[in-house]
């Protein structure tokens, strides 16, 4: 975990619509913080000091330090709402986690080296079938992403989960439910259609035009 992200928030006493809508005309953020059973918090950071970490794809994934009337919890984001064309969050859901005990935590990949792809210089195409995993480790050892290397992949070629390679830690949700969730991560397709088809279709076309 390389990254700190600091949410300086301040107690919600008003609730209800009406007044998240003040909130949110005042700047702020209106948020709820629970779990670890201890009783849910309603919340409410700054506008601009949320839309600053967002720029950074690691807050979505890595903890979160919640600091409040003195005091100081971690936390992931479990759900964000954005206006649908406005630039503002109208609502944050964030999850208190205890740093000695496993957490689960959706994870980017990053592709790696699709410049130099074997398949892709033989004239296949890249699909990224998923482009994160739900990774389960201790706080301290979340990643920001995972990287996946894609540069000896040939065409027809595929990476699944279990062929990723994870940092020390962590350990992979969808395949400790089976040897069938071993899912395809990338894939090297072969490029559809080509130009001798094409040709053939026109000559066909023109034998039957003068038929």
């Amino acid at each position: 975990m390389s990254t700190d992200f600091q949410l300086n928030a301040e107690k919600r006493e008003d609730m209800g619509k009406g007044a998240s809508r003040r909130l949110r005309r005042a700047g702020r953020v209106p948020a709820i913080v629970y779990g670890l059973d201890q009783a849910p918090e309603a919340i409410s950071m700054t506008q601009n000091q949320v839309l600053k970490h967002l720029e950074n794809e690691a807050f979505y994934s890595q903890i979160i330090t919640v600091n409040l009337d003195g005091k100081s919890t971690q936390a992931v984001l479990r759900d964000l709402q954005r206006h649908p064309f406005k630039s503002y969050i109208v609502h944050m859901d964030l999850q208190r986690v205890d740093m000695n005990k496993p957490v689960h935590v959706h994870v980017p990949l990053h592709f790696i080296n699709e410049e130099i792809c074997v398949g892709v210089k033989a004239g296949g195409m890249v699909s990224h079938e998923v482009i994160e995993v739900e990774i389960s480790c201790l706080p301290k050892d979340l990643p920001e992403f995972i990287e996946v290397d894609i540069a000896n992949l040939n065409v027809g070629d595929s990476l699944h989960l279990s062929d990723l390679q994870l940092p020390a830690g962590t350990s992979l949700l969808e395949l400790a439910r089976g040897e069938d969730h071993d899912l395809a991560v990338v894939t090297i397709h072969a490029k559809k259609g080509g130009g001798e088809e094409v040709e053939g279709e026109t000559e066909g076309e023109a034998e039957e035009g003068g038929a």
